[in-house]
């Protein structure tokens, strides 16, 4: 799946984008490059408007303001133009329950025009490469939630595409099929395909060689997951402590506490690197009579630092626990 699209062209391109809904901004002005090759991950909650910007790029939704080019061409005048050189895979990817997986590949080499001098071999590479050559018989109503995703992204990928948008394609999939399928995207990688995957998923986005944090619309940080996790300030403490709750709530009001997050019975409690902040979290805790165990730092995740920020609104306001 080598591209033609010349390396010192950005495989995507967004200057200012945004997508109104009546009064509601979904995406505000969304500004992000990436190169030719690259697999980047666009993460964020629900609604964080990352489908509505995948739905843009891929020339389905037209922008409020702003303009992109995907694989050269603009979204706005270019998108007809844009269909041959991007698979777009929506959450909810329109396969066939009554065609088998061999009928359904067969039916999107159709509708994408593949020549019928060369679709049978690329099928069958598909077949093998997805994982689903042992089921190109089965019907696809009859196959896992895993590899229909998988069935989904062979159909997607049919037409030789340069460029792949991936809206969530996890969501909802079995740890294993879940790994089956990065394993596919990495090989998709080493034939120089550009891969944006969108996803709700963390430690997902820690597999990709950038990240977008989204948030409400808008990009809070753009780099790898590494640089991510090290731009949390302060220590980030792990403290186990009775009804972490409560204490969650309790520490979010302490002025040394920049943000304060529930992990089971634990709390990750984001503080300066002044020993009195540590000080004073552990006496606060103590005084409420939560028997908090001893404080210990640890290496920040991709969820710490993306917490943390939107925790902390312009203004140097306080977050809440979440």
């Amino acid at each position: 799946m080598l591209t033609g699209m010349h390396e010192s062209i950005p495989a995507i391109a967004v200057e200012g984008l945004r997508r109104t809904f009546g009064p509601l901004t979904a995406v505000d002005r969304f500004t992000l490059t990436i190169p030719r090759g690259e697999l980047f991950g666009l993460v964020g909650p629900d609604g964080a408007g990352k489908t509505t910007t995948l739905r843009m790029l891929a020339g389905i939704l037209t922008p409020s303001g702003g303009e992109a080019t995907v694989a050269g061409h603009s979204i706005r005048s270019g998108a007809e133009a844009l269909k041959g050189k991007i698979a777009y895979m929506s959450q909810r990817f329109g396969l066939y329950g009554d065609l088998t997986v061999l009928e359904n590949l067969t039916f999107y080499a159709d509708l994408f025009e593949v020549p019928r001098t060369t679709r049978g071999p690329q099928i069958q590479r598909l077949l093998g490469f997805s994982g689903l050559a042992p089921f190109q018989d089965r019907l696809a109503e009859k196959l896992s939630g895993g590899m229909k995703q998988k069935l989904g992204l062979a159909c997607a990928l049919v037409h030789t595409p340069e460029i792949v948008l991936l809206d969530e394609p996890t969501n909802g999939v079995d740890p294993v099929s879940r790994r089956d399928f990065w394993r596919i995207l990495y090989d998709l990688l080493k034939e120089k395909v550009t891969i944006l995957v969108t996803t709700a998923y963390l430690d997902e986005a820690e597999r990709c060689n950038r990240v977008g944090l989204m948030h409400q619309g808008r990009l809070l940080a753009v780099d790898t997951p590494d640089r991510i996790k090290a731009s949390l300030p302060g220590d980030l403490l792990e403290i186990g402590v009775e009804d972490p709750w409560r204490a969650g709530r309790l520490l979010v009001g302490l002025p040394q506490v920049r943000a304060a997050t529930l992990f089971g019975r634990h709390l990750h409690v984001s503080v300066g690197q002044d020993e009195g902040d540590r000080a004073a979290v552990l006496t606060a805790l103590a005084a409420a009579g939560l028997h908090p165990e001893e404080p210990r730092r640890i290496v920040p995740s991709l969820e710490d630092a993306f917490i943390a920020m939107i925790q902390q609104p312009a203004g140097g306001e306080h977050g809440n626990e979440v």
